[in-house]
């Protein structure tokens, strides 16, 4: 909707009329639009302005962080992305500061972004490290999590919780068709390798 997608772009409280000035949208004068606008899950009425309504209320680095702080488990990022405009910048500035981790995979919509406590020394032995990087996994994060489970473990992300709430809310749940690599076939194993900024900070441990 027109309206929403002014809130979600500038952040800002509109007004009926503002909504009319700026998209030609006579939100008073059609009451479908009204009660649409209103009863819209991502956007906030307060009774005079509509404004857009992120799934986290936090509006700058620091409530970024203190956010992720609460998630020991990790966010996914996906459910970060709308909370304010510039907040894939700060999340990159939290991840170059070492504040936080961001675990990325294959599917840019999958990563995780964990807090990172800089007090707590972590040594990782060369071995592990290299045990771990060689480790295979599945394409899929449905894979992941299904083995996850299988060894007793929660996953961190729910991939088919989400799939399905994206279809509802009109997102293509199915990956971007990926372009051939000469240099990448489909027989070549998957492997942590591709996750080389988990230990950037142990390579002297």
């Amino acid at each position: 909707m027109v309206g929403s997608l002014k809130c979600y772009t500038t952040r800002q409280a509109f007004t009926p009329e503002q909504i009319n000035e700026a998209c030609y949208v006579d939100v008073n004068g059609n009451r479908d639009v009204f009660e649409g606008l209103r009863k819209n899950p991502k956007v906030y009425y307060d009774g005079k302005r509509f404004s857009y309504k992120a799934k986290h209320d936090v509006k700058n680095k620091n409530e970024l962080l203190v956010l992720i702080r609460k998630f020991i488990e990790g966010i996914a990022v996906i459910d970060l992305k709308d909370a304010y405009p510039n907040v894939m910048e700060d999340l990159q500035a939290l991840k170059a500061a070492g504040q936080i981790w961001l675990l990325s995979n294959f599917d840019s919509q999958e990563d995780i972004a964990f807090p990172n406590d800089p007090r707590v020394p972590i040594k990782v032995d060369d071995d592990l490290k290299e045990l771990f990087r060689s480790i295979e996994l599945p394409r899929d994060m449905l894979d992941i999590e299904k083995d996850l489970q299988k060894n007793g473990m929660k996953p961190a992300t729910n991939t088919a919780k989400r799939r399905a709430s994206a279809q509802v809310q009109g997102f293509s749940a199915k990956p971007k068709p990926k372009q051939k690599n000469k240099e990448f076939s489909k027989k070549a194993k998957l492997t942590n390798a591709h996750l080389p900024d988990l230990f950037q900070n142990l390579k002297n441990s």
